[in-house]
């Protein structure tokens, strides 16, 4: 058995007690920070285009982009960081415009989905100060070049033209916390089953798709390699996070190494 399967079932094993089935996509996301705590805060911002692009509707409902997978994501993150690290958590997750005064209170902000988002001046200044200040941005859920190549453009415009590169499983953001071997690709629930790929074209992302079937861990990082910005592209931990109690295959599968990733995201986070 490989050291990927030894720790996945090993998380599996850790978790599964307390899987719950409570639905919260109806619950609005509380605002309020408690600084002596780790806060996980997600960023809320604009994005062009019409339904089905800076907009959607699923589950019965309308989501703007910046909330895909709002709040049972977050949360359930937070109990099973909670569960698995001594961090002292904040359980309840926040939400803030990048312009937000006490965006430099945070050492982590998560955006998702950002295929279609787009900035004004102010809103690239911030980010800019809070990167320099020693925030870390993490982004999830976009697929494909086009979407790629969005988000791209704007690191490289905030950052003053500095580089992105890969980020290789040998790095230490993959073993800080967990041993990982490889990047997990993780489907969103309709996309998962049994025996079928695990990327998903075709599933309401910008096109030109391009190369979707490789997931990657690629980063921006400062002149003394602290990473500034990492980027899950091609994967879905957001659904990985917020499905986890949709079925045992589901949830042994791509949850556990969701999980696994994430704990390691926010601990470089926090100690970088």
């Amino acid at each position: 058995m490989s050291g990927w399967s030894v720790a996945c079932l090993f998380v599996a094993a850790a978790l599964a007690p307390w899987m719950s089935g409570d639905e919260h996509n109806s619950a609005p996301l509380p605002s309020t920070a408690d600084l002596s705590k780790f806060n996980f805060v997600r960023g809320e911002y604009d994005s062009e285009g019409g339904m089905g692009e800076a907009y959607y509707a699923y589950d019965g409902r309308v989501w703007q982009r910046w909330e895909t997978d709002t709040p049972a994501a977050e949360e359930n993150l937070l109990h099973r960081l909670a569960q698995l690290t001594r961090i002292y958590v904040n359980r309840s997750p926040s939400v803030r415009r990048f312009t937000a005064r006490d965006l430099g209170d945070f050492p982590l902000l998560w955006i998702s989905d950002p295929g279609w988002m787009v900035l004004s001046g102010d809103e690239k200044a911030a980010l800019a100060r809070y990167l320099e200040d020693g925030g870390m941005i993490w982004v999830d859920d976009f697929w494909g070049d086009a979407e790629w190549q969005q988000f791209a453009n704007l690191m490289t415009e905030i950052l003053q033209g500095r580089q992105w590169r890969d980020i290789t499983p040998s790095e230490p953001i993959f073993h800080i916390v967990f041993d990982l071997n490889e990047m997990p690709q993780i489907p969103a629930l309709p996309f998962a089953s049994p025996g079928a790929s695990t990327f998903e074209r075709n599933a309401g992302h910008k096109f030109p798709m391009g190369s979707d079937e490789s997931p990657h861990l690629r980063g921006w990082f400062d002149d003394d390699g602290r990473l500034m910005v990492v980027a899950t592209h091609n994967t879905d931990l957001g659904d990985g996070f917020e499905r986890e109690a949709f079925g045992q295959w589901y949830f042994e599968t791509f949850s556990t190494k969701a999980y696994m990733l994430g704990v390691n995201i926010i601990t470089y986070a926090i100690t970088h």
